[in-house]
């Protein structure tokens, strides 16, 4: 079995040492820059060598990763993780984590359903309202 290859961390020449510079890559394009010159002590910089081989490139896991955004586009898949579409709503998201559960595929962003924006509105304004009486029993006013 083929696995992917071990990279290290791009960052730019810096990071770390002072605390402006942010850990994302950067081409460095300086005439100066010591990291362009490929001094090893500057770090590691993207190239063709760290592509891994095409059968594991886009895999997560050792498996294949599909976007769904209808219920129906689980039909017939096997051995892949699922990744629901943004676009979706709450109501469809819930069929779709059953009918994934009940197939036996994973779901990558499950949690996502548990946040706030896909809870219905009657919940969180009860929420919003149970806080709101804590407070005035402790004797807080807002």
């Amino acid at each position: 079995m083929i696995t992917k290859k071990k990279k290290p961390k791009f960052n730019v020449l810096n990071f770390g040492f002072f605390k402006s510079v942010k850990g994302r890559w950067r081409k460095p394009r300086g005439t100066h820059n010591k990291k362009r010159m490929k001094f090893k002590w500057a770090g590691a910089l993207p190239k063709v060598g760290y592509k891994n081989a095409s059968q594991v490139r886009g895999l997560r896991g050792g498996m294949a990763e599909v976007l769904v955004s209808t219920p129906s586009t689980l039909d017939g898949l096997k051995n892949v993780l699922i990744r629901i579409a943004s676009q979706v709503g709450g109501k469809k998201r819930k069929v779709i984590l059953d009918k994934a559960k009940s197939l036996g595929l994973k779901v990558v962003n499950a949690g996502v359903a548990d946040n706030k924006k896909f809870m219905p509105k009657a919940k969180i304004k009860t929420a919003a309202k149970s806080a709101k009486n804590k407070s005035e029993v402790k004797g807080e006013k807002s």
